[in-house]
């Protein structure tokens, strides 16, 4: 698995959603955040997204369009995520992940951040067997790229831990650094 680096080409998908509509990556018009997070009920996750939901529109307004990948199935993601504004995408197969780089390995649960980021999350989740995700990978690394409309890799972020990735801050910053000439 060959990470990218800045200035690399993502090459163009049509990425099909859980709702069944389809996303482009890159955007003709709009700055892509493509964020690879863990599995459908990851506590770690759900806390994450929650922030991102409550900045949504200032991400919009922004000019960013958000993009999410889960290495779970759609049937699992729909029951977690169906009410998201933004496209949440399956990738079972981790195709996507292993085509950038994103690993699994057992240390991304190892640091404390990640253990107060999970019970805050399974807190706030409906279901606690969701978070439990009985089957799935729990040692996934999350990462985070803003792709332009070109396909040019503008910013990466490869998480160390499960807790490991851009904040709203860290994407408007970014997003307003590439709007400003």
């Amino acid at each position: 698995m060959a990470k990218l680096n800045i200035g690399d080409r993502f090459a163009p998908h049509r990425l099909e959603t859980i709702d069944g509509d389809t996303v482009a990556v890159p955007s003709p018009d709009r700055l892509i955040h493509l964020q690879f997070r863990r599995y459908a009920g990851c506590p770690v996750c759900h806390l994450h997204l929650q922030s991102i939901l409550r900045r949504y529109k200032e991400i919009t307004a922004a000019g960013v369009t958000e993009v999410v990948v889960f290495h779970s199935a759609p049937e699992a993601l729909r029951r977690s995520l169906a009410d998201m504004p933004f496209a949440v995408v399956a990738d079972p197969q981790r195709s996507l992940y292993s085509e950038v780089g994103v690993e699994s390995d057992p240390t991304a649960i190892a640091h404390p951040r990640v253990w107060l980021a999970a019970a805050l999350g399974a807190a706030r989740q409906r279901s606690i067997s969701s978070a439990l995700g009985r089957g799935e990978d729990h040692f996934g690394k999350p990462a985070d790229f803003l792709i332009a409309s070109d396909g040019r890799i503008l910013a990466r972020k490869y998480g160390t831990h499960a807790d490991d990735q851009w904040s709203v801050d860290e994407i408007l910053t970014l997003a307003d650094q590439l709007h400003s000439p």
